[in-house]
């Protein structure tokens, strides 16, 4: 098999893609490839799944449209180990989504009506409970892994979804304002640890109540504290002064100076 992409009728067909993955990992292939596991794989399968959430808060279409192969091409590696391993192959990985797909829109492929979202979303977790072993927890497939927000964001919603939530609002904000207050009063490490947990939990809450993703809204918030820094740092370098000499009061006002130009 030669270098040349013309070799492929059309790289664009799935097809060419399933062959160039499977000769990086053939004998005569790249190195590199040829040593992945599926466990050496996690880190690289999370910064890209991170670098296509930065394509999207940059709205820039063109780098999603990357991303996203660089995405799928974690996904063909997977897939062809598996296939290595006689564990699976792309087409199962393919047939098991399409599968449970049309099993998880009855309203779509069968004779189930619903109208809106909200039916849509009682619908798939009343299918997914007929999936579930018996005797398993509502919450013991959501994957434990995740990152602590996105997990405390899905935990709540699997239990709201069977009706264990708060019934206003307000008794969210009145429990968020109850868990800072036994923060404050925490007397050891551990106490702080534990009462930091829960209000943290109870903010999670607040979030989903507002249908906001936590993890988006806080890296939104980290993205801008490192542009307004930046800022700051910029604007000192063109005064030919240090940033750590200057006074709180001085920091404060050249923070707010780079929100107003940032975000004027």
């Amino acid at each position: 098999m030669s270098n040349d992409p013309s070799q492929w009728e059309d790289l664009g067909d799935f097809s060419a893609l399933v062959d160039i993955v499977a000769k990086l990992r053939a004998p005569d292939g790249c190195p590199w490839d040829r040593e992945q596991t599926h466990a050496s794989l996690k880190t690289y399968l999370i910064e890209e799944t991170y670098e296509v959430l930065h394509a999207l808060d940059e709205e820039n279409a063109p780098k999603l449209c990357e991303e996203l192969g660089d995405l799928l091409l974690q996904i063909m590696l997977h897939a062809q180990i598996g296939s290595e391993l006689g564990e699976f192959d792309i087409r199962d990985v393919v047939r098991g989504i399409a599968t449970k797909l049309v099993r998880r829109h009855p309203h779509v492929f069968g004779d189930s009506d619903a109208g809106s979202a909200a039916e849509v979303a009682r619908e798939w977790e009343k299918i997914k409970e007929d999936e579930r072993e018996p005797g398993a927890s509502l919450l013991s497939n959501v994957p434990k892994g995740m990152p602590a927000l996105s997990y405390s964001h899905s935990i709540q919603r699997r239990a709201a979804g069977v009706g264990f939530d708060w019934r206003r609002y307000e008794d969210v904000v009145d429990k968020l304002a109850e868990e800072l207050r036994e923060l404050e009063l925490a007397g050891s490490r551990e106490e702080r640890i534990h009462e930091f947990g829960d209000l943290l939990f109870a903010l999670v809450n607040v979030a989903r109540w507002h249908d906001i993703n936590l993890e988006e809204a806080l890296r939104l918030a980290n993205e801008r504290f490192c542009r307004r820094f930046g800022y700051m740092e910029e604007a000192c370098r063109k005064k030919g002064v240090r940033l750590e000499r200057l006074s709180l009061e001085e920091q404060d006002a050249l923070w707010d100076e780079a929100k107003a130009t940032l975000e004027g």
